[in-house]
């Protein structure tokens, strides 16, 4: 399958849930995964329509960046380390990975150096697998408390990983989960702007993740392929 042929299937499946779920298709935004693909890849990523970019490593992303960077949206969706922040800011729009006030910190420091803000969303580890990073549901309120003077960091969203399962629907309770508490945390009021974002769900999960309220989904090899296809 050629990836213009991917990238209808992925639509049709899309519309199908929206349709089934009462969403609105320009809800979700597709990130396309390019972390294991070519610059040439990349490109042709970008040619075909597809605006926004997930990477997880700079390491991975820098050749692609520096020759593409200028077509796309891109997105920090890996674990980063505090002294990665460094090549991270002012390249990428979103990071998805906020998952410690250490990292808060540095992000804060290195984006008020260079007088931006940066749009972020706090990473929430639903499932409690000691595997995955981010913070506990428990952590939220006062981790939100201690970067509220951040002036530098916009959070946009929460961001979660499911685990790996038989079935996808095994996945419903933790995508639940992270809207139930995105929504709780705008209803008491604890961030100055609303959390609009979700990012959550996979190739193998998104139909369940925009069911249940995802607005970033991070498409891999479902939508994007792989280096030889």
């Amino acid at each position: 399958m050629g990836l213009q042929d991917r990238i209808e299937h992925v639509e049709q499946l899309i519309e199908e849930v929206c349709k089934r779920s009462g969403r609105k298709r320009e809800e979700i935004q597709l990130v396309a995964v390019t972390k294991y693909v070519s610059v040439a890849k990349t490109s042709q990523v970008l040619d075909a329509g597809l605006l926004h970019l997930g990477e997880n490593r700079w390491q991975n992303a820098e050749d692609k960046w520096n020759q593409l960077h200028e077509r796309g949206v891109w997105h920090f969706i890996g674990h980063l380390q505090t002294n990665k922040v460094k090549d991270v800011i002012g390249k990428f729009e979103y990071i998805h990975s906020l998952d410690r006030l250490s990292l808060a910190k540095e992000i804060q420091k290195k984006a008020s150096s260079m007088d931006i803000r940066v749009k972020v969303l706090v990473q929430v580890n639903i499932s409690g697998e000691e595997s995955k990073y981010g913070l506990t549901p428990e952590q939220v309120d006062s981790f939100f408390e201690q970067i509220s003077a951040f002036s530098n960091l916009e959070v946009v969203g929460l961001m979660t990983m499911a685990p790996e399962v038989d079935h996808a629907e095994m996945t419903r309770p933790v995508f639940r989960g992270l809207r139930e508490l995105r929504d709780d945390i705008n209803n008491r009021g604890l961030t100055k702007n609303p959390l609009t974002h979700l990012s959550m769900g996979m190739s193998g999960d998104f139909e369940i993740a925009i069911e249940e309220g995802a607005t970033f989904v991070r498409l891999g090899s479902i939508l994007v392929g792989k280096e030889e296809d």
